[in-house]
């Protein structure tokens, strides 16, 4: 495949993706960016604006402009950031929760066509996406993810289990390819001495 292939094929799921969220939104009464906020604070728990900007790769006017939105419709609340007191940290209401629910609910088309894929491949892709990601993120293309290649507890290649060959210290399991986490929330940074020889041991050849 090149570049340009590649790059043709992630615009064509991109737009699949981007309509039926903006679909799920309106139905919703939220724009796409409400919903993402709702998401992340579900995802993550309270957090200050700036961060979620950060977070969501926007600007903090737009940021500002969609979390006023969701104060009004009564979907986020402020809280004092314990840590700081000139702070503040949104947090989500009921209401935003069962939205945030409903926000995180995947495009039926793509889990019927990702079914469609035998194991090996939805493993392989797992696999490639975790390191285009990890190249994007160095690049400071996109904000960093809390994926288990940066966790302090994954071990990558712990079991000769050629289909589950990664464990997590976390949950004490082990786990393959297709189930590796972009977004996990028990992630805990790995130190910055080890995510270079944590990278060279998943990216090995098995």
């Amino acid at each position: 495949m090149t570049h340009s292939q590649a790059l043709e094929a992630f615009s064509r799921i991109a737009a699949v993706l981007r309509s039926f969220a903006w679909q799920r939104a309106e139905a919703a009464g939220l724009s796409p960016t409400q919903a993402q906020i709702l998401k992340r604070l579900s995802a993550r728990g309270p957090s200050r604006i700036s961060v979620l900007a950060d977070d969501l790769g926007v600007t903090q006017p737009t940021i500002s402009d969609a979390v006023a939105a969701l104060l009004r419709k009564g979907h986020v609340a402020r809280a004092p950031d314990p840590e700081d007191g000139r702070a503040v940290l949104l947090h989500l209401t009921q209401s935003g929760a069962q939205h945030a629910e409903a926000a995180r609910v995947p495009a039926p088309a793509m889990l019927a066509a990702l079914e469609t894929l035998p194991a090996a491949d939805r493993g392989a892709m797992q696999r490639g996406l975790v390191g285009l990601i990890r190249a994007l993120q160095e690049a400071r293309a996109i904000p960093v993810q809390r994926m288990c290649v940066t966790c302090a507890h994954f071990r990558p290649h712990a079991h000769d289990d050629a289909a589950r060959p990664h464990h997590c210290a976390f949950v004490d399991a082990a786990f393959g390819d297709a189930a590796l986490r972009i977004d996990c929330g028990d992630h805990e940074d790995a130190a910055r001495e080890d995510l270079a020889p944590l990278w060279a041991r998943f990216s090995k050849v098995a």
